[in-house]
């Protein structure tokens, strides 16, 4: 007999379509830009677990790797912001 193992969510997804295939934390719209862009503008990882509270400590950590490893492509998705309204 042979279970499946059940499916492993990657902590930062890219999905066509949502939040304009930005990277976001897990299955969330919650993109990792914005919490970069927070955290530039003096918020804590505390003060954003209180204000996401659906991500995790370990949602953050992945985000922070993340934005570590593909710098460029945050700040540029940051920059979009203000040009894309």
């Amino acid at each position: 007999m042979h279970s499946r193992m059940p499916a492993v969510t990657q902590p930062i997804q890219k999905t066509p379509g949502v939040c304009g295939g930005n990277a976001c934390v897990r299955d969330t719209r919650i993109p990792v830009w914005t919490l970069q862009r927070l955290r530039e503008l003096g918020r804590s990882d505390s003060q954003l677990l209180e204000d996401f509270p659906t991500i995790t400590a370990a949602d953050l950590s992945a985000a922070w790797e993340y934005v570590r490893h593909n710098g460029p492509e945050i700040r540029d998705a940051i920059a979009r912001q203000g040009r894309d309204r």
